[in-house]
């Protein structure tokens, strides 16, 4: 092979900014006499046009994994974090953005039994990705904290799952939370019934009582008659 061509390829598989250094070494060449003239301009016009092409742009990277953090999501994802949803042991074992989610979910179920919100939903109110949602409910699913009814409509689509908590810890933590068993609609129900219950008790109480002041006094009642004896009457 000759040294023009060693040039030549040298020329074509070189980045751009290594092309100053092969015309230096291709005018070396040429005052040594190890290249001709004509050999030189063509490398030349080849240096030259090899400078000209425009830089190859980069190819665009797929974004994988959480979408950018804003000041906005941070704050949201630290405020559930930190609303305390859940006993200290268990938020041990997810990560600050999880426990964010599972506070979402807690709050749902406190006000109505379940949650129902979808992934997307989940990750928009928790400041977190849907990835992150996901990771947070399989893992939650897997510590038998919680259970996931997973609704399917046909083939390629389904119906909101829907997430209850199965733990007794976490339930106990969250009637704790939020007073009485308000977020829970069978003991809700449970509690009305009784209350009810009570209530018809006290007001029948109170009508017998009433009506037992209304009552004429019963017992002996005197009168007198023409001999002046008393007669007991009821």
């Amino acid at each position: 092979m000759s040294f023009c061509e060693e040039i030549r390829r040298a020329v074509m598989a070189s980045p751009r900014m290594k092309l100053p250094e092969i015309r230096s070494a291709m005018y070396k060449a040429f005052a040594a006499g190890q290249i001709t003239e004509a050999e030189a301009e063509t490398l030349d016009g080849l240096i030259n046009t090899r400078a000209a092409l425009p830089a190859p742009k980069k190819p665009t990277q797929r974004r994988v994994g959480s979408r950018p953090r804003s000041s906005a999501s941070m704050e949201r994802r630290r405020s559930w974090a930190a609303a305390g949803r859940l006993p200290p042991a268990l938020a041990a074992r997810f990560t600050l953005a999880e426990q964010a989610v599972l506070a979402v979910v807690a709050v749902e179920v406190s006000k109505r039994g379940a949650s129902t919100l979808t992934v997307a939903h989940l990750a928009a109110l928790a400041g977190t990705s849907e990835s992150t949602v996901r990771n947070a409910l399989r893992e939650a699913e897997a510590l038998g904290l919680i259970s996931i009814e997973r609704r399917r409509r046909t083939a390629w689509v389904n119906f909101p799952n829907v997430i209850r908590v199965l733990s007794k810890e976490w339930n106990s933590w969250l009637r704790f939370r939020t007073g009485a068993n308000s977020y829970s609609p069978r003991l809700q129900e449970s509690k009305s019934s009784s209350a009810q219950k009570c209530e018809n008790i006290v007001s029948g109480s109170l009508f017998q009582q009433r009506h037992h002041q209304e009552e004429p006094e019963k017992g002996f009642r005197h009168s007198r008659d023409g001999s002046g004896k008393g007669k007991a009457r009821f």
